[in-house]
Parts: structure tokens; C-alpha cells; sequence
């Protein structure tokens, strides 16, 4: 009796393990599209017009002034040496020092790092449940007026860009009524409750913007699903419409809500960039802009780097969840 080899070859390791197999493969896909972006975003910023010994000396810099800083920066060393170098030590948790501060490139994203996803947490805890509660009660009404007026609003607000939704809630809440605050200059040291009440503005700019499209989303997917015979059945059997929504259709359109959700997510945290520079909020977004006026490479490679990842990273999370979301992957034949 010939025992089976430890390694199982692929093809059989996928038909024993498919839904393994699945994940493994997201995970991979990942890592490889991770590290093509990171080679997409050293030869982006290498490739910006302009130069940082120039910006930082001024243009009546010598050529030779010019060229020692340049020296001490490395950037007279090859591209590819230095994406190498670069690379290996941002996965380290290294991303070198800022040429226009001299401080670690690191410690200041932590900070702004977390601030960032404060800001996203908190209009992500508003939008998800909101846009889903939403996309089911346009469904129980669709074709009368709640779910008209619900889809009235959530087109106006996907026209609307988010710097002018922005400066909209500024003019009404900080202007007009005064009932607002920023958080630019004292959100440092600010007590929890505080924190809340500066990100006001800019967690409900965010919240407008993302609500619609996953309340579409949403109200789409379950839409999709209630012409399915099962819910005629559970309507026959005298289950109410709305539970049987709630109990049998929003359950069964989980992948698509989670793939939409996934992506709007990402969004708050990858496109706070133009809301944290319309209230000047001290984020990795404010950040970054600031970095790319001096041409901070430093900086803005690492910025880049870690919006990617957390872009790559949630999407990863929504195939995977909808991967084990299939029954015939969690119970194959």
C-alpha cells in the first residue's frame, strides 16, 4: 500500500480544496499587482517635471549647489538601484527621510496615517448602513415615492464632485450657522468627543459621496435577486415583503453589496485626498499634496505605496468574502 506524497500536485490540490485553492490565488494576484504598482509609482514620481535640488535651492542655485544636493539625495545613482534599495526597505517599514523636513517619512505617516482612518472609519460607519438600509426600502417602494424621492437625491449627489459638496457644507454649517469647526490647526491634543465634532464636515462630505453609489448598488443587487422563484415562494407562503427582503434577498445578493461596499471603502480611504485639502485636514491625503508642491519623492512614493495597498487590500477582502459567500465553493461535490 503506496502512501500519497505530501506535496499534492496543483491541479489536484485545486479539485480537493477549491475554495483554499481561490483565496491562495486572490493572495497571489495581490502581491504581484501590489508590487507592479509600486514599480508604477517609483517611475511616476521619478518621471514628474522638475527637479527637488532646484526647488529647494531656488532658481538662481549653482549648478554645482545643484549638483551636491543631488549627491547627498543619491539621485545620481541609478533608477533601478535605488527602486531596489527603496523597495526593500519600505518592506521593512522604512520609507527613508523627507528631503524638505529631514524627518522620518515613517513616524509622520503614522500620524497622518491614523488620522486618515479616523476620519474613513467614522463615514464608513454611517455610509454602510445607511446605504444598505436605504437600497432595501427603495426596493420595498420601488415605483412609488419613497423610493423616487431616494433616487432623486442619490443622482444629485453622485453629480455633485466632492470638493463642491464640501464647500457647500462649509458655506451652510461653518459660514451661515456657525455651528461647525475645522480641525486643521488644534486636532492634535483633541479629546475624543472633540475629534468627533471637527471631522463633522468632512465625514459628511464623504458619506454624501459614497452613499449614493452603494445605495444604487444595493437596491440593484437585490432587485436582481427578487425575480428568483424562491422569492415567489416565500411571498406565497405569506412571509411580508420587506422581511422577506431583509431574511431572503439581501443575504443572496451578499457578493455584489460586499464587492460595491469593498470598492467605496477603498475610496475613503484612498480619496480623502481632495476632502482633506478642502478642509485642510491633517491627513495622509493634506499630506501628500503637500509633498508633491516640493516634489518629495520620499514622501509621495510612500503616500502611493500605502493608498495602493489599502486599495489592493480591500478588494482582495470583498473576492475572498465573496469567494466563501458561493455554496458551491464552501460545499463542492
Amino acid at each position: 500500500m503506496t502512501s500519497e506524497p505530501s506535496g499534492l500536485p496543483a491541479r489536484k490540490f485545486r479539485e480537493r480544496y477549491p475554495l483554499l485553492a481561490l483565496i491562495l490565488q486572490r493572495l497571489g494576484l495581490s502581491a504581484v499587482l501590489l508590487l507592479a504598482v509600486s514599480v508604477l509609482i517609483f517611475a511616476g514620481v521619478e518621471a514628474l517635471p522638475g527637479d527637488f535640488a532646484t526647488t529647494y535651492l531656488g532658481q538662481s542655485a549653482t549648478p554645482q549647489a545643484v549638483e551636491n544636493i543631488r549627491s547627498q539625495l543619491g539621485l545620481d545613482r541609478p533608477v533601478t538601484t535605488r527602486y531596489f534599495e527603496w523597495l526593500g526597505n519600505a518592506l521593512q517599514g522604512d520609507f527613508g527621510t523627507s528631503w524638505a523636513s529631514r524627518n522620518s517619512v515613517s513616524e509622520q505617516i503614522g500620524n497622518r496615517l491614523g488620522n486618515s482612518l479616523f476620519l474613513a472609519f467614522f463615514a464608513a460607519l454611517v455610509s454602510v448602513p445607511l446605504a444598505i438600509a436605504l437600497g432595501m426600502v427603495s426596493v420595498h417602494f420601488r415605483n412609488r415615492v419613497p423610493d423616487k424621492v431616494i433616487n432623486v437625491i442619490s443622482l444629485a449627489a453622485i453629480s455633485l464632485p466632492e470638493f463642491f459638496i464640501g464647500y457647500l457644507l462649509i458655506l451652510f454649517f461653518a459660514v451661515n450657522l456657525g455651528i461647525a469647526t475645522f480641525p486643521a490647526t488644534v486636532f492634535e491634543g483633541m479629546s475624543f468627543v472633540d475629534r468627533l465634532k471637527a471631522i463633522a464636515l468632512p465625514a459628511a462630505t464623504l458619506v454624501l459621496v459614497v452613499l449614493a453609489h452603494m445605495m444604487r448598488m444595493t437596491r440593484a443587487a437585490i432587485l436582481s435577486v427578487m425575480s428568483s422563484a424562491y422569492m415567489e415562494t416565500a411571498e406565497l407562503k405569506g412571509l411580508g415583503a420587506f422581511r422577506a427582503i431583509v431574511k431572503h434577498a439581501a443575504p443572496n445578493a451578499i457578493a455584489p453589496i460586499v464587492n460595491v461596499v469593498a470598492l467605496n471603502l477603498a475610496y475613503l480611504v484612498v480619496g480623502v485626498v481632495v476632502v482633506e485639502v478642502v478642509f485642510v485636514y491633517p491627513g495622509m491625503g493634506q499630506y501628500m499634496v503637500d509633498a508633491v508642491t516640493v516634489r518629495d519623492m520620499p514622501v509621495v512614493q510612500a503616500c502611493g505605496l500605502i493608498f495602493a495597498a489599502f486599495y489592493i487590500l480591500l478588494n482582495m477582502l470583498a473576492d475572498i468574502i465573496a469567494i466563501v459567500a458561493n455554496p458551491r465553493l464552501r460545499h463542492p461535490r
